[in-house]
């Protein structure tokens, strides 16, 4: 049930600048260091903080990388394995007090950033990044240990600064997708004079070269500030066809960003985020589950008091996708694929989208999402809901009608009553078959930390693709990635390693999708996951809020916005 009440519509002056930016957090920011952050809330801001060498293309889909820090696209060598990137020159960082005023980026700054990564006592979300991918961090990353002046002690063999500005990066196997990886917030500049700092716990002192800077930040609000240094940045001058029809083009070529400030507020109860946005102190609103029955009429329409306030909404496709995962080494669950079985054929997964969704969520029918190279339509995931086949699996399990089998423990992901409901219909699904799930509720932190623990047995999960290729989505199957990498469910099939090595290494085509058959078929046999939904955006917005486009990707769009 979604939390009713009056609403009061009066018009907040927080909201009448057309240089002020207001936008809402779930939860608090966990972290604000690049080789840390793997986290939406933190996203938000490091993306409008710092910069990668590549970004992509605002206005264009399918998704299209262009040159950010970087000059231009890099100059590819010695069959795919070497990439040589000129970086733009005048770069400056923000004001930091182990910086001097005059700062700018270099090359040995992305050495750096990829050192960092390296660096087993940072325990860093984005090692997987680079793991065996560029020549010699494996070999730095035992050499390092855990002394921290061994960072600029020793070398990493595939980076080199050829010159102040020109990046030489050396792969250990060719692999066609290795800029995509250039485009995330691991890969940022970090220069030498921050290296000894703890910038985990120092959130106050971001180093970073993007259009807003850190101003404040507190458990309630975070502030960026345009940046005075920022270099000349152009809004884009074509785009794709809807880009044309909504006029998304109007600033084309004008210099960016246009605001001035970007406030955002930690908000974690959504019915006040909802409150808050329809009295205009927030400009921009993803719409959660729970938010979508006051939100659209029966028609699946926006709601008239919604449009008779000049408020829009955009729908789009998405990257995203959920499951139910299994710690694949727990002992009970992990090792008993009858039981796995047994729980995905009891649940109602047409019934849970229906109710959750408001039947927005497409049903899952395989480990790859909707629009990226080698998803099939016509796949098939290996069970259906039918309570009698898992009452069979279960009875194969060695636990017939559930006796014998001691209580699973379901964590929720976060401490909101919908996350709890949910949980409570898993809970009540698995009841008519006799199996018993004890529920405990976390909050999206602590829920990160116990997955990094490895202290999770059955949980909800869900991924959006840092870029759209089927690699990042395997990556989530692959052992190398265990955590505090994504492979939160701790599965490993040397087969499956093997063939996402392959695919690493190979372009779009007729043997990738061979390949990617292939490493289906697996997981289907060892079936780690229950695959749930694929997502749709549903996201509000006032009618000052211009050039406004969802996208999975894009995470910087603040730069973008024009308000009225």
């Amino acid at each position: 049930m979604i939390l009713g009440g009056s609403i009061s519509c009066h018009r907040s002056p927080v909201s009448k600048s057309n240089k002020v930016l207001h936008l809402a957090l779930t939860s608090e920011v966990s972290t604000l260091d690049p080789a840390l952050s793997y986290d939406n809330v933190s996203g938000a801001i490091i993306y409008n903080v710092y910069e990668q060498l590549y970004e992509y293309q605002y206005l264009n889909r399918p998704y299209e990388l262009i040159p950010l820090l970087a000059e231009g696209q890099p100059r590819v060598e010695d069959g795919g394995k070497k990439y040589i990137i000129k970086i733009k020159k005048n770069i400056f960082y923000h004001a930091h007090p182990k910086l001097k005023p005059d700062r700018t980026v270099e090359a040995q700054d992305f050495i750096n950033a990829i050192k960092r990564l390296c660096f087993k006592p940072i325990n860093s979300s984005g090692w997987w990044l680079v793991d065996n991918v560029i020549k010699g961090t494996n070999e730095f990353r035992e050499k390092a240990g855990d002394k921290l002046e061994n960072i600029t002690k020793f070398e990493i063999s595939g980076l080199k600064a050829l010159d102040s500005h020109t990046l030489s990066i050396e792969l250990v196997n060719p692999s066609p997708q290795f800029l995509y990886r250039l485009s995330l917030s691991f890969v940022v500049p970090t220069p030498y004079e921050v290296l000894g700092t703890d910038l985990e716990k120092d959130l106050q002192h971001e180093f970073g070269t993007g259009p807003f800077y850190l101003e404040k930040l507190t458990k309630e609000k975070i502030t960026l500030q345009k940046f005075k240094l920022y270099r000349d940045s152009f809004y884009p001058s074509v785009g794709d066809r809807i880009a044309n029809n909504r006029g998304f083009l109007k600033d084309a070529g004008e210099k960016i960003p246009f605001i001035e400030t970007i406030q955002y507020y930690v908000i974690k109860n959504n019915q006040e985020r909802f409150e808050k946005f329809i009295k205009e102190e927030i400009d921009i609103l993803p719409l959660t589950q729970d938010l979508y029955q006051d939100a659209f009429n029966e028609l699946g329409n926006i709601k008239d008091f919604l449009r008779s306030k000049n408020i829009r909404l955009q729908a789009s496709p998405t990257l995203t996708y959920w499951w139910l995962a299994f710690n694949m080494q727990d002992p009970i669950v992990g090792k008993n694929v009858h039981l796995r079985m047994a729980i995905a054929h009891a649940i109602n997964f047409n019934e849970y989208i229906q109710k959750f969704t408001k039947s927005t969520g497409q049903v899952a029918n395989s480990i790859l999402p909707p629009g990226i190279f080698g998803y099939n339509p016509s796949s098939q995931l290996p069970f259906s809901y039918h309570p009698e086949k898992a009452k069979s699996f279960l009875k194969m399990a060695g636990y017939p009608e559930g006796k014998g089998l001691p209580t699973i423990t379901f964590d929720t992901r976060s401490a909101t009553e919908l996350s709890y409901k949910q949980a409570l219909f898993f809970q009540s699904e698995l009841k008519k078959i006799g199996i018993k799930l004890e529920i405990r509720r976390n909050n999206f932190n602590v829920f990160l930390e116990k997955g990094k623990k490895g202290e999770l047995q059955f949980f909800q999960d869900g991924w959006t693709l840092d870029f759209p290729d089927a690699e990042n989505a395997l990556l989530l199957l692959q052992s190398n990635n265990f955590p505090p990498g994504p492979n939160a469910s701790f599965y490993s099939n040397p087969k499956f390693d093997q063939l996402y090595k392959k695919i690493q290494q190979i372009k779009d085509g007729d043997e990738k999708k061979k390949y990617l058959k292939e490493v289906e078929a697996i997981f289907n046999q060892d079936f780690p996951w229950i695959m749930q939904y694929y997502s749709r955006n549903f996201v509000l917005y006032h009618e000052r809020v211009k050039n406004f486009r969802p996208s999975d990707l894009i995470w910087s769009y603040p730069k973008y916005i024009h308000l009225k």
